[in-house]
């Protein structure tokens, strides 16, 4: 097939998207489709070839058979460019609008978890009432982030409330005024890829072994920055309560095609949910890649599936009368 690869955007993870939309393009090739690279610059002009794409037409997009957005955080992995790909019916790889749009935005993310009774953190909002007597009772360290905003940017840990909370609350929010404070969650940080749309493939976990006090955004991206180990160092039976809590969060959430679900599992066993990632970092060596080789399927097999599953999806949905 013909699969608009679309990449770049307005947020501060430009690079990050590049780096995985030709990772995503070269996939895509070995599988045996033709990979149509498209770019969004950082002041939002779409582009192909170099030459600017008129979207008002759709140019260089309805005469893809797919399009697969590999863009990372707002403007992209929130809604956005999914929705207008829906006007546009172009099928395309990833999430839905709702689903894309419900867990860019961690509060609203983790609130839904509250809802459905999944185990995680202790939270609040900053500036809502009674917030810092909320953070306070959480105990240290704490963590601050930007609530839509992923790669560990504006992130903050603050190991003493009065002296470092309200800087760290003013740095996120130089990124975002929706600003989650959270209790810090203990234990091995583990990651666990998820893919499918009905009947989810869920990945073996991996354990992140950071080269850092924390997973921030140099270990994270920098070479040698942090070591995966899969399967995850956790025992069997937290293993499967890994996997068991990601194919019910992807489908809680309306995921649909890809999406990597980031965990904590603390010494006694218990599993926490963190997030879920439905546009992951996507290089062959990115963590939701090397989950699924791990599993048994390549690079390559992955494009290829997350693409015949965007078309399934688009012919599915299109068989509905709204």
């Amino acid at each position: 097939m013909r699969v608009a690869v679309i990449s770049g955007g307005r947020s501060s993870e430009h690079d990050i998207s590049l780096r995985s939309g030709a990772s995503v393009a070269d996939g895509l090739r070995e599988a045996g489709h033709e990979a149509l690279p498209v770019l969004i610059e950082r002041d939002g002009r779409w582009t192909r070839d170099g030459a600017e794409i008129e979207l008002r037409a759709a140019g260089g997009l309805l005469d893809a058979d797919v399009a697969f957005p590999v863009l990372h955080g707002p403007f992209g992995e929130d809604g956005t460019v999914q929705g207008l790909l829906e006007c546009l019916d172009v099928p395309y790889v990833g999430p839905g609008v709702l689903a894309a749009a419900v867990t860019i935005d961690k509060l609203v993310f983790k609130r839904l978890c509250a809802f459905h009774g999944f185990p995680q953190v202790d939270f609040c909002e900053a500036g809502e009432e009674g917030w810092r007597q909320h953070a306070a009772a959480m105990g240290m360290p704490l963590w601050v982030k930007p609530s839509r905003l992923g790669s560990s940017v504006g992130i903050s840990r603050v190991s003493n409330a009065e002296a470092e909370l309200d800087e760290a609350v003013e740095l996120a929010r130089r990124h975002d005024p929706r600003v989650i404070v959270e209790a810090d969650g203990g234990g091995r940080e583990v990651e666990c890829s998820v893919m499918g749309n009905d009947d989810p493939e869920v990945s073996q976990p991996g354990e992140i072994d950071a080269h850092a006090d924390w997973y921030d955004f140099e270990a994270k991206y920098e070479e040698g920055g942090m070591d995966l180990v899969v399967p995850a160092r956790i025992g069997d039976d937290a293993i499967e309560r890994v996997r068991e809590l990601a194919g019910h969060v992807f489908t809680a959430v309306g995921g649909t095609g890809l999406a990597r679900c980031d965990f904590f599992v603390r010494d006694d066993g218990e599993v926490l949910v963190n997030e879920i990632n439905t546009i992951p970092g996507f290089t062959s060596t990115s963590v939701f890649a090397k989950l699924f080789e791990a599993s048994g399927r390549t690079y390559p097999e992955v494009c290829d599936r997350l693409v015949q599953l965007a078309v399934e999806r688009h012919k599915a949905e299109r068989s509905y009368q709204f």
